[in-house]
């Protein structure tokens, strides 16, 4: 067995890197440094350029053969924001809880896994990790530059677990089978600009954008099914060319998102979008930008061992969940079968992020169940 690795001293010296999106230097030397003591030969690359990138990813290797589990996650944090109770870079137990940006998103589950690995003694199989720094942020160059560069190698897992918090009352109450794919557009209504005081000389745009945006609220996608909620349109800004109160604006644009389930695909919505707006507008113009489609992971092995470790030390029978955002599980289903556990999501995102100690050292030895399960002898 591998020296032992604290989990929350590594959570704490990963937290203390403010490594907003895009993480870089010196959160990866970290994990790094923690990886090479426990046999892992690392891999860091930077992938893309502006504006979506440099990306810097890393993936480290222990063992040969299958079965191979590989563990996905992401250094890369929110910004902080201001109202903090304390510094959101500078770690503070209170109370028994991590306080700190990162905590529960995701640097405790990736000090979790860490430590997991260096309880596990020899195995056969396969570990690996699979660490973005741009989770967060637009993920071009992060987890798909990651699967590109281990297609080019051969490198393939059978199974992926995602460290993602999807736990809501109790560690271990949720985990994630599936996720809604997601699709960003904007619909932009043209006109003329004019003075409000001579509207014959102009064309307002306005009126137009509002129908479109009534025609899209009275769109029925679907009903969901056994493991989605339906599918949902939301209109999240309006803007137009002018704000002053003397101008008739010369265009007008709604932005909306879709979260949709299995049974939509991101090119088909996007098209009936189109339809949509041209028919309530006629020359509205579309953009859009597909962040992933839907995906289920369906019944099979990972299921089972996530929700056997999980049982073992919790007490608890996990509930199998589409809900909640999307996650990088999106790409790497791609490979093979993903389900996303982690610790508690009431803090993600939010001020004074945080995650309970006992929380952080259960997690581990889940991980490390999880580990032997898999991958079997460890």
């Amino acid at each position: 067995m591998s020296d032992a690795i604290d989990p929350v001293t590594l959570a704490k010296r990963l937290i203390a890197c403010p490594s907003v999106t895009p993480a870089t230097g010196e959160v990866f030397d970290i994990l790094e440094a923690a990886l090479v003591p426990l046999g892992f030969e690392v891999h860091r690359f930077v992938a893309g350029a502006a504006p979506d990138g440099p990306v810097e990813n890393l993936f480290a290797t222990r063992g040969a053969g299958s079965p191979h589990l590989g563990f996905a996650g992401h250094l890369d944090v929110v910004p902080a924001g201001d109202g903090w109770a304390s510094d959101p870079f500078v770690p503070e137990e209170r109370g028994g809880v991590l306080h700190g940006r990162g905590a529960v998103d995701m640097k405790s589950s990736i000090a979790a896994f860490v430590a997991a690995c260096a309880d596990i003694g020899e195995h056969p199989g396969t570990l690996s990790l699979i660490i973005t720094g741009d989770e967060e942020g637009p993920a071009t160059f992060g987890t798909p530059a990651l699967i590109d560069w281990m297609a080019a190698r051969g490198i393939r897992p059978d199974m992926i677990l995602i460290g993602e918090p999807t736990s809501e009352e109790r560690l271990g109450d949720v985990v994630k089978i599936g996720r809604r794919g997601s699709v960003n557009l904007w619909v932009t209504v043209g006109g003329t600009q004019g003075h409000v005081a001579y509207p014959h000389r102009a064309d307002n745009p306005i009126p137009r954008l509002a129908r479109v945006i009534d025609a899209l609220e009275a769109l029925h996608l679907d009903d969901g099914n056994d493991a989605f909620q339906p599918s949902n349109l939301e209109i999240t800004a309006v803007e137009t060319s002018s704000n002053a109160t003397n101008v008739i604006p010369g265009w007008a644009r709604a932005q909306l998102n879709i979260r949709f389930n299995n049974l939509q695909r991101g090119a088909d919505l996007v098209e009936l979008v189109r339809r949509t707006a041209q028919a309530a507008a006629p020359g509205a113009r579309v953009e859009a930008k597909i962040s992933g489609e839907a995906f289920l992971t369906p019944p099979g092995p990972i299921h089972d061992i996530v929700s056997a470790a999980i049982e073992a030390e919790t007490g608890l029978a996990p509930r199998l969940s589409t809900h909640g955002g999307t996650s990088d599980g999106r790409f790497l289903i791609s490979l093979c079968p993903v389900i996303d556990f982690g610790p508690p999501n009431a803090t993600m995102h939010k001020l004074d992020e945080a995650i309970a100690i006992e929380d952080l050292d259960a997690l581990r030895r889940i991980y490390a169940r999880v580990i032997r399960l898999a991958l079997g002898g460890a």
